[in-house]
C-alpha cells in the first residue's frame, strides 16, 4: 500500500494537520472530531481492494445463541461444580461474582465491541493499533491448538454414546475381555479417592484397598477406550473405533460451519438450547434419587473461612476466563458479523448472566447425582466428587449404572455432553476460519469457502490422530496443560486490555462504542480495562507461574523433552505478538517516537468513513 503524508484542515479550529494516508485519498475527505483526535482516517484501505460486503447474522438472536453456545460448554458442567464444592461451597460464589464483574465481563465486552466496530476478525480487528496486530495472531494460535485437542472429548463422548445402547452398560460389570483379575463391582466402605492434579486428569479413581481392587468403569476407560500405554514415548497403535468416532464428529463440525454464520446461526438453536432440556430432565431425575439432598447441600454449604485463602480467588478468576472463552479471538469474529449499531453492551450482560447461571444450575444437577452415588456406595461425597473428564467418563457413568433404566440415562448424558462440546468446537473453527479468510486478498476470497473449511478440518484431524493412539492421552494432556491453559489466556486478556486502554485510549474506545450503541457504557468498564482487569489477569498469571508444578498424569512423570514440547505450545502464542511488534518497529526508518506514532495509527475501513460522516453531520445539526 502506498503511504504518503497529506495535510488536512480541521473544520472546527482551522488548524492544518499532517496525516499518514493512502496516496489515492481525496484531500477533501471529511474528518470527524476536533483536529482528528477522534477519527483521523489514517491508512484508509483502498476501496478497490475491499472484499464484498461483510456477512451479518440473519437475526440478532443468532449472535446471542452462538456466543452462548461457545461460552457455555463442558467447563460449566464438569469444572465449575467441582471448584465450587472444593473452595467452600456457596462461599465460592462471592469471588466468582466479583471477578466476573471486574475481570470476565469487561474483557468479554471489549472483544465483542472491538469486532463489531472494526468489522473484522481477530487479526484484522487489531488494525485499531497495527503495532500489536500480533495479538490477533496469538489468538489464532491458541484457538488452533484448542480445536486440535478439544475434539477428542467429543470423540470419547460419541464412543460412550454408541456403547450406551445395550441392555447392560459395558462399564458396569467385570468379566469382560478388557477387565483384570482385580476388577470389582462393589467397594463398600473402602477408601476410593481422586488423585488427579489437573482438570483433564481422568484416570484417577482408584481404591486403596489391600487387594488393589479397581472399578470396572475405570478399567473400561483405561483398558478399553484409551488402551493406555506406559508413557509419551510409547505411542502404540491407532484405535480404529476412536478413529471412526473422530471422523464422525469432524464431519459433523464441518457441515455446521461450511457455509459460515448463515449455517452456524441455524444449527446453534438446537445445539445451544437442547442441553438445557436434558439438564432439566436430569435435575428432576436427580432430585428424586436417595441422597440427592445431601449432595446438593454438600455443593452449596458455605465455608466462609476459605475466603481468606488466595487459592479460592485464583480458582475463581481462572474459571471465569475459561468459561467466558476469552482470549481465543472467537468473540471478536462473532462480533464482526453484528450490525454496526447493535447494542453489544446489552448483549454482553445477557450472555454473561446465562453463562454463570448455567454453571450454578449444572452444579445442582451434578451433585444431586453424586449424592445418590455416595449413598449407594456408603462413602462420603468427597470420595466421588471430581472435575474434568474424571466426572464425564468415570464418576457419572458409574452413577448412571446404579440407576434403573441405566442405558437411557447414560445415552441422555453423553448426548448432552456431545452437544455442549459441539457448539464450542464449531464456534472455535468458525473463529479460526474467519480470522484466516479476512487476511486473504479479495481475489482469493472468491474461492469456495467449503473448500477452505475442508482443508482446515482435514489438517486438524491429522494432528488429532496422535491422540487416538495408545499414548494419546499423554499427548492430550500436553495440549490441555500448556497450549490453551490458564496462563496463556490470562496473558492474552491482560495485554488486550492494556493496549486498548493505554495505547489506543480507553476514552477514545468508549467514544467509538458510543457511536455504535448511542451512549457511553458505565465508567466502571473503562476503569476495569485500564487498571483492574489487567491487575487481575497478571496477578493470577504470576501466581500460576510462581507456583508452577511440572505436568504429572496419575503417577507418570513427563520426561524433560515432553515438558519442552509443552512449553513450545505455550510460548508459541505468548511470544507471538512481542516478536511481531519488535519486527515492525525495527523494519521502519526514523526515530523510535516517529515509528511508534506511525505504527499506532489505526487503519480505518470505508465503513468507518460512512458512520463517522453521519456522526459529524449529527454534531453539526446540534450546534
Amino acid at each position: 500500500m502506498n503511504i504518503v503524508m497529506k495535510n488536512f484542515k480541521c473544520e472546527q479550529c482551522g488548524k492544518s494537520e499532517a496525516v499518514s494516508c493512502c496516496a489515492h485519498v481525496d484531500d477533501k475527505l471529511p474528518m470527524s472530531g476536533h483536529c482528528s483526535q477522534r477519527f483521523p482516517l489514517e491508512w484508509a484501505e483502498e476501496k478497490d481492494q475491499q472484499a464484498p460486503e461483510r456477512e451479518t447474522w440473519n437475526r440478532q438472536l443468532d449472535f446471542i445463541m452462538c456466543c452462548v453456545g461457545f461460552a457455555v460448554g463442558l467447563g460449566n458442567v464438569w469444572r465449575f461444580p467441582y471448584l465450587c464444592y472444593k473452595n467452600g461451597g456457596g462461599a465460592f460464589l462471592i469471588p466468582y461474582l466479583i471477578l466476573s464483574i471486574l475481570g470476565g465481563i469487561p474483557v468479554f465486552f471489549l472483544e465483542i465491541s472491538l469486532g463489531q466496530f472494526m468489522k473484522q476478525a481477530c487479526i484484522g480487528a487489531w488494525k485499531i493499533c497495527p503495532l500489536f496486530q500480533g495479538i490477533g495472531i496469538s489468538s489464532l494460535v491458541i484457538v488452533f491448538f484448542c480445536n486440535s485437542y478439544y475434539i477428542m472429548v467429543l470423540a470419547w463422548g460419541l464412543y460412550y454414546l454408541v456403547h450406551s445402547f445395550t441392555a447392560t452398560l459395558p462399564w458396569a460389570t467385570c468379566g469382560n475381555s478388557w477387565n483384570t483379575l482385580n476388577c470389582s463391582e462393589s467397594f463398600g466402605n473402602q477408601n476410593c479417592s481422586s488423585t488427579s492434579g489437573t482438570a483433564f486428569n481422568v484416570s484417577d479413581w482408584h481404591c486403596n484397598a489391600s487387594n488393589s481392587q479397581t472399578s470396572p468403569v475405570v478399567e473400561y476407560w483405561e483398558r478399553k477406550v484409551l488402551r493406555i500405554s506406559g508413557g509419551l514415548d510409547q505411542p502404540g497403535s491407532l484405535s480404529w473405533q476412536l478413529l471412526l468416532c473422530l471422523i464422525a464428529v469432524w464431519l459433523l463440525v464441518y457441515f455446521c460451519v461450511w457455509k459460515g454464520v448463515k449455517s452456524t446461526g441455524k444449527v446453534v438453536y438446537f445445539t445451544a438450547t437442547f442441553p438445557y432440556v436434558i439438564l432439566l430432565i436430569m435435575l428432576i431425575r436427580g432430585l428424586t434419587l436417595p441422597g440427592a439432598y445431601q449432595g446438593v447441600l454438600y455443593y452449596l454449604q458455605p465455608e466462609w473461612t476459605k475466603l481468606t485463602n488466595p487459592q479460592i480467588w485464583v480458582d475463581a478468576g481462572t474459571q471465569i476466563f475459561f468459561s467466558y472463552a476469552i482470549g481465543l479471538g472467537v468473540l471478536i469474529a462473532f462480533g464482526s458479523f453484528n450490525h454496526f449499531n447493535n447494542n453489544c453492551y446489552r448483549d454482553t450482560f445477557i450472555i454473561a448472566a446465562i453463562n454463570s447461571s448455567t454453571s450454578f444450575f449444572s452444579g445442582i444437577v451434578v451433585f444431586s447425582t453424586l449424592g445418590f452415588m455416595a449413598a449407594e456406595q456408603n462413602v462420603d461425597i468427597s470420595k466421588v466428587a471430581q472435575s474434568g473428564p474424571g466426572l464425564a467418563f468415570i464418576v457419572y457413568p458409574k452413577a448412571v449404572s446404579l440407576m434403573p433404566f441405566a442405558p437411557f440415562w447414560a445415552a441422555l448424558f453423553f448426548f448432552m455432553l456431545i452437544l455442549l462440546g459441539l457448539d464450542s468446537q464449531f464456534a472455535g473453527v468458525e473463529g479460526f476460519m474467519t480470522g484466516i479468510l479476512d487476511l486473504l486478498p479479495a481475489s482469493f476470497r472468491s474461492f469456495p469457502r467449503p473448500l477452505f473449511v475442508a482443508i482446515y478440518c482435514f489438517l486438524t484431524c491429522f494432528i488429532t490422530l496422535s491422540m487416538i493412539t495408545e499414548g494419546g492421552m499423554y499427548v492430550f494432556q500436553l495440549f490441555d496443560f500448556y497450549s490453551a491453559s490458564g496462563i496463556t489466556l490470562l496473558w492474552q486478556a491482560g495485554w488486550e486490555c492494556f493496549i486498548i486502554s493505554w495505547v489506543y485510549g480507553a476514552d477514545r474506545f468508549m467514544d467509538d462504542i458510543a457511536i455504535m450503541i448511542g451512549y457511553r457504557p458505565f465508567p466502571l468498564m473503562k476503569w476495569c480495562w485500564a487498571y483492574i482487569t489487567p491487575a487481575v489477569c497478571w496477578g493470577i498469571f504470576f501466581f500460576h507461574t510462581i507456583n508452577y508444578k511440572p505436568l504429572i498424569y496419575t503417577t507418570y512423570v513427563y520426561p524433560w523433552w515432553g515438558e519442552a514440547i509443552g512449553w513450545c505450545f505455550a510460548l508459541a502464542s505468548m511470544l507471538c505478538w512481542p516478536c511481531i511488534a519488535i519486527y515492525k518497529l525495527s523494519s521502519l526508518k526514523g526515530s523510535l517516537k516517529e515509528r511508534w506514532n506511525i505504527l499506532t495509527m489505526p487503519i480505518w475501513s470505508p465503513h468507518h468513513a460512512e458512520y463517522l460522516t453521519i456522526d459529524r453531520d449529527h454534531e453539526t445539526k446540534n450546534t
